[in-house]
């Protein structure tokens, strides 16, 4: 059976450690050796981008990254027929795009080719689960261990964060999310994570949230989907900033993550993003390193990829 990853919750929480084991081998064996990779990208990337082809060629393969204009999604043709064209290509389609739609819409036109062919969510408006993966294996690299640990993520409870809460929930990690009203996280994700057994909680009080926390994690207040309302956002976000004062009432032990580009000076300070405590740029060395394990299991269909 053909495996994707569209969502966090399409992993169970074993092969969540699974593909985090893979991630941490320093080689695996070449399942893509002489095949390529569909690397589809509608909005522009830099960690994604060079994490998702690095780690095809961790694997042996040929990365194709393939920019938005140059598919034109139901546009230029229909999300069917560009499917079952890179299917026809590629042994593994991945693809960041603004509508998750399009996602499901690859799986099905693959599906009813009887093309098997994994697809990969890079990012899309729902969800991003391959930063969340990389989330997952730097905070048990730096912390030793996720069941028990506390994480809490401050701002936009947006894609980045209702994976993070979904990942949380699988390993066991307690999350905190805090937002002003109006921008927190909806009851659906909130729901989902405490029916997986998660411990989920939800303030407006940034100051509050981060009492015991072992990971701080935040993102910015403006992705590229929210500009026209940039203004509207930064007023609301005053005083969500992770700033020195912030982090020193987490545990003393506490890393701080950011899934980046960051804005210093808004959701985060220069001093905290490049101090002691901050682990940012592991973190998004581990992207490549996750995505490498999460393409080895999808092509070995969740089986013994040693």
């Amino acid at each position: 059976m053909t495996r994707n990853l569209l969502l966090v919750s399409d992993l169970a929480p074993g092969e969540i450690t699974n593909v985090l084991d893979l991630a941490e081998r320093a080689a695996l064996p070449r399942c893509l050796e002489g095949r390529g990779a569909a690397l589809v990208f509608e909005f522009p990337s830099a960690r994604t981008r060079n994490a998702a082809e690095m780690a095809v060629v961790d694997l042996g393969g040929h990365p194709v990254t393939i920019r938005g204009e140059e598919i034109g999604f139901d546009v230029r043709e229909s999300v069917e027929d560009v499917a079952r064209t890179l299917g026809g290509y590629h042994a593994l389609i991945a693809a960041r795009v603004a509508d998750h739609q399009t996602l499901t819409q690859l799986v099905a036109a693959l599906g009813a080719a009887g093309m098997p062919v994994p697809v990969v969510n890079l990012l899309s408006n729902v969800e991003h689960p391959t930063q969340a993966l990389g989330d997952l294996l730097t905070i048990r690299q730096c912390l030793g261990s996720l069941e028990g640990k506390k994480v809490v993520f401050i701002g936009d409870a947006n894609n980045v964060c209702r994976s993070l809460v979904a990942a949380c929930a699988a390993v066991g990690a307690a999350i905190t999310v805090a937002s002003p009203q109006g921008w927190g996280l909806d009851a659906e994700s909130v729901s989902a994570a405490r029916a997986a057994g998660g411990t989920v909680e939800a303030t407006d009080d940034p100051g509050e949230a981060v009492g015991g926390a072992d990971v701080v994690y935040t993102d910015v207040w403006v992705s590229m989907a929210d500009k026209d309302e940039a203004a509207a956002k930064r007023a609301a976000f005053a005083g969500f900033t992770v700033d020195a004062a912030l982090v020193a009432r987490a545990s003393p032990g506490a890393i701080v993550l950011h899934c980046l580009p960051a804005h210093r000076g808004e959701e985060i300070t220069a001093e905290v993003l490049e101090g002691p405590q901050s682990r940012v740029w592991v973190q998004a060395a581990n992207r490549r390193h996750s995505k490498r394990g999460l393409f080895s299991f999808l092509l070995s269909a969740g089986g013994d990829a040693s």
